[in-house]
């Protein structure tokens, strides 16, 4: 009886009659078990009674399974004196395991950028790493494959300790969970079935080829076909395709490291081609670490493999990013004076080093650049221009985007609407409307008359920021400009009133729209509808209605309600 009862105690809250415990306030108070003894003749009391309450799991686990069909069992209380020495230290060790967990995820979520050094941190923990451990963290990560495989890899690294069967067994069954994770990570199982089966920490480069071997002749045996139809002789192995596939997952994965150890293992067996180099260089970049990149593109370039602007995009992106701006513009000057035709800068190109110098104060090299890349061809367009006004602003260098559209007028290039625009936007969602109000005037003062855009976007700000009033000098400033306001106006004008509880205005708009024949757009129609119905003006409610069924037919209601309602009860995106 004592056997049976011991696992029971380790799982449940146990105390007698008249104690006060932590643990008593932390169960549930229903069921409970009253256990008692009905053996007079062992004890000189009649009756002893022990009260059992167990937690919310536990007790579903037992009306689940039906391990106990009444409400009363009989034990002597001897039974409990005596384990309870047993018990405490049980759920000691419990609470241990727990510390460490929480400690060792902690650390995990701390630091899951691929450019953060997770292995450091954990490192630091300094946690004795047990299978049991290992298990529960796998298990809190089943969802983040990538993250959970980088632990994994950390702990295999680590002294006295060994992975076992069931922790390759839950590593490989989160690598696998879906169609998608099988593909990207097939061969990475493959990998880990191997060292499983033969207690390994690491596979041998021939198992290796072997694997990639026949990866490539059951999953990419399409190129093979094609090349027999078309009658083209392949140049490159067979195995390179599905060694790019292992590397591309293991940088994912930020484990760049193991992938470049592994390309020196095996780059003597099989000829890297330029999708190699490239997977590297991006994994450097992506872990932000510019210099080992730069190698690669050497090495790249030194065995006659040209890289596209987009491989150098990619790294002056990287520099600038790390604060290696000086680094990037010798890259960049060396891309356009000594680079292929195929690498030639582009406009994205241009921008990405025009606000890394802004950034950095460097205006008249900034604008030096603008006028380089403006004389080869690269005209800036609407993303060009957002992009580097959007970069200065959020370096929280208001004045140097002003002497920018200051700088762009005196070098003959004019600033449009556009390029207003583009900056507005910017200062409008960060709530900045003091500097939105003086780009506006600037606008003005500048010849250049606002558009409905401007407009909607100070009007949307002004809500955003609960200024209604600030919102209705804006509707007025439009009718003041002779600025005719769309069905964007009215929509964001509707929506903000609602928002703030003004519904008579917001009514007086909504008859406004019926009776110029205004289409609203069938999702701001739905949710004008609701508000309506919250304020219960059904007489709105029936005269929208009207005015927009010469729009749209109850089919189309339907296929939007149902829509609204596989994107309510989705998790994507949650």
């Amino acid at each position: 009886m004592k056997r049976s009862f011991n696992h029971l105690f380790a799982k449940c809250s146990l105390y007698k009659s008249g104690s006060n415990s932590y643990w008593k306030s932390l169960c549930c108070v229903v069921p409970e078990i009253i256990i008692g003894s009905p053996y007079h003749h062992y004890h000189q009391s009649p009756f002893s009674i022990t009260r059992i309450r167990f937690p919310l799991p536990f007790t579903s686990l037992l009306v689940a399974n039906s391990y106990y069909s009444q409400t009363s069992i009989a034990l002597e209380q001897s039974a409990f004196d005596t384990d309870e020495y047993d018990i405490k230290s049980s759920r000691g060790l419990d609470d241990n395991v727990n510390d460490d967990v929480g400690k060792l995820y902690g650390a995990i979520i701390d630091n899951s950028c691929a450019h953060d050094d997770m292995e450091k941190a954990l490192d630091i923990v300094g946690v004795n790493l047990t299978t049991d451990l290992v298990l529960k963290i796998l298990q809190r990560l089943s969802y983040e494959e990538k993250t959970a495989f980088r632990f994994f890899t950390w702990a295999g690294h680590q002294d006295n300790y060994t992975h076992e069967t069931q922790a390759f067994n839950s590593m490989i069954e989160t690598l696998s969970s879906t169609k998608y994770k099988i593909k990207q990570f097939r061969i990475v199982c493959d990998m880990l079935d191997y060292m499983k089966r033969h207690n390994k920490k690491a596979v041998p480069v021939d198992v290796l080829l072997t694997i990639l071997r026949q990866y490539t002749e059951k999953y990419l045996t399409h190129l093979h076909k094609f090349a027999k139809k078309k009658r083209i002789r392949i140049k490159t192995q067979p195995e390179i395709n599905a060694f790019n596939l292992l590397l591309d997952a293991l940088c994912k994965c930020s484990l760049v490291e193991d992938a470049q150890s592994m390309f020196q293992r095996v780059k003597k067996k099989i000829k890297p081609d330029a999708n190699t180099y490239n997977i590297l260089f991006f994994g450097w970049c992506r872990v932000r670490n510019p210099k080992l990149g730069m190698k690669i593109l050497e090495e790249m370039l030194q065995f006659g493999h040209a890289p596209d602007n987009f491989i150098y995009n990619t790294a002056i992106d990287t520099f600038c990013k790390a604060g290696m701006v000086t680094e990037a513009a010798e890259l960049f000057e060396f891309m356009r004076t000594k680079g292929s035709t195929l690498s030639s800068p582009t406009a994205k190109t241009y921008t990405i080093m025009i606000v890394a110098l802004i950034q950095s104060d460097r205006f008249e090299e900034a604008f030096e650049l603008l006028g380089h890349m403006i004389n080869s061809g690269s005209l800036p367009d609407v993303t060009t221009y957002n992009e580097m006004i959007e970069g200065m602003c959020l370096a929280g260098k208001i004045e140097g985007a002003y002497k920018f559209l200051e700088e762009m007028g005196n070098k003959g290039y004019p600033t449009d609407i556009v390029t207003y625009n583009c900056f507005l936007k910017v200062l409008c969602n960060n709530q900045k409307s003091d500097e939105a109000l003086r780009l506006y005037k600037n606008m003005i003062e500048m010849d250049c008359m606002p558009s409905v855009q401007s407009y909607n976007m100070l009007i949307s700000m002004f809500f955003k920021m609960g200024d209604p009033e600030g919102a209705f000098e804006t509707w007025h400033e439009m009718d003041k400009m002779r600025c005719r306001p769309d069905v964007d106006t009215y929509c964001v004008m509707i929506e903000g009133l609602f928002g703030c509880n003004k519904v008579e205005d917001a009514c007086m708009l909504l008859d406004e729209i019926v009776n110029i024949n205004l289409k609203l757009p069938y999702r701001n129609f739905d949710a004008f509808l609701m508000h309506l119905s919250v304020s219960g003006n059904f007489r709105a409610i029936e005269k929208l209605s009207e005015h927009m069924r010469k729009f749209y037919n109850p089919s189309m209601g339907r296929r939007f309600a149902l829509n609204q309602k596989r994107k309510s009860l989705s998790l994507r995106g949650k």
